[in-house]
């Protein structure tokens, strides 16, 4: 990691920048990280470059596999999330014996900054999921599972926008007013990026909360694999957080000679990458696949939501018009199904678990869904109705 300085031309260049020199570059082409020509911070090691290109490329051989292996389409967002890792220590191996290309400095730096995005959406994604199969009620406060990872995703893409026009402004050899100006640009998207983690880590305690509560009072059969689950995705926002505070302190200090941050490549290693490297293997050792299994752990598709749209359309007018009459057919008077009420039935349409399953899972019952077969004398569940039999 220890870089030889190269010799510093004695001449000025005429750039906006008075004590900006050109250097001429030395070993593998590195120049002092104050020269004007100089594109890193450091002097990239290739061994450690490789080394962590060749980690990042068995983790996403991992997740191609599992993806396929488990058949979950979502997967490949946290594809996308180990490949621009890969692709980040591949150019900076290129780059560490090249290192006046400034295309691979910058693709480097771009590809390092924003790959933990793809990895904080697949999060995302995977609670809105785990959420929809495990609870009763597939909503958190109302949101329903659905909208969780859909909602997140889309502040994460804004905070990706904002980080990516600040990484891009933050090469060594930009002039100190556009290195200040992308230090807040991208300080300001890793802070929204951290305030949007917070929030949703609130809604995943909550579902912590309230899995418990229900296996507690055996209103679900218990079982740990959503807890499982639910750790990974813990560890992954812990893994996440930590490598966001490493960003915030490193570019709050700014980029001068006294702040060892930016020009020891240790740090952003030990800081950024393994984190991040960490964060995949406990997602692929804990695998969604392995807890999200069957039809019932997968989200509607677009096709689904519209059929059932329509489906629960055509049952409020149903059900408005028999409020109108307040009769059903013969005089046989209109009474809910099975102590469903207007709103029940409207949610179970709305893409909401059927309530006949809610809690009749394993053997496990509500008394608020159970039948009255008391007055079933003649071998019909007369329980259906409130008025005499037909």
């Amino acid at each position: 990691m220890t870089s030889t300085i190269s010799h510093i031309a004695t001449r000025t260049t005429s750039t906006a920048t008075p004590s900006c020199t050109t250097a001429v570059p030395g070993k593998y082409g590195y120049v002092d990280p104050t020269a004007c020509n100089a594109n890193y911070a450091f002097s990239p090691s290739f061994t450690a470059a490789i080394a962590f290109s060749v980690l990042f490329a068995i983790v996403t051989a991992v997740q191609v596999t599992q993806a396929f292996l488990f058949k979950k389409g979502f997967c490949w967002v946290m594809i996308m999330g180990c490949s621009w890792e890969l692709g980040s220590f591949v150019t900076r191996a290129l780059g560490s014996h090249n290192q006046q290309s400034g295309a691979l400095a910058l693709i480097n730096q771009l590809l390092l900054l924003l790959a933990p995005l793809w990895i904080n959406a697949y999060v995302y994604m995977t609670a809105g999921r785990l959420i929809w199969t495990f609870h009763p009620e597939r909503k958190i406060w109302k949101i329903k599972a659905m909208s969780i990872g859909k909602y997140f995703v889309w502040l994460d893409i804004f905070s990706f926008i904002v980080q990516g026009i600040g990484g891009t402004m933050l090469q060594p050899s930009a002039s100190a007013n556009q290195q200040k100006l992308g230090k807040n640009v991208y300080m300001t998207g890793v802070g929204v990026q951290e305030i949007f983690i917070v929030l949703f880590t609130i809604l995943i305690v909550r579902f912590q909360i309230e899995m418990m509560r229900l296996e507690k009072s055996a209103m679900i059969p218990r079982t740990r694999k959503w807890l499982l689950l639910t750790g990974a995705l813990y560890a992954a926002l812990a893994l996440i957080t930590m490598r966001i505070i490493f960003r915030l302190i490193e570019f709050s200090r700014g980029m001068t000679e006294s702040n060892p941050l930016p020009y020891h490549e240790v740090y952003p290693l030990a800081l950024d990458a393994s984190p991040m490297l960490l964060a995949i293997t406990i997602l692929s050792v804990i695998h969604p696949g392995m807890v999200l299994k069957g039809p019932e752990s997968e989200l509607p598709s677009r096709k689904e939501k519209k059929q059932m749209k329509k489906e629960n359309k055509e049952t409020k007018k149903a059900m408005k018009a028999a409020g109108k009459s307040g009769k059903l057919g013969y005089g046989t008077e209109y009474s809910p199904l099975g102590g469903y009420s207007s709103q029940n039935l409207t949610n179970d349409v709305e893409l909401e678990v059927p309530h006949e399953n809610r809690f009749l899972r394993d053997g496990y019952s509500s008394p608020n869904h159970s039948r009255d077969h008391s007055r079933d004398n003649s071998g019909d569940n007369l329980g259906y109705y409130s008025g005499p039999p037909v």
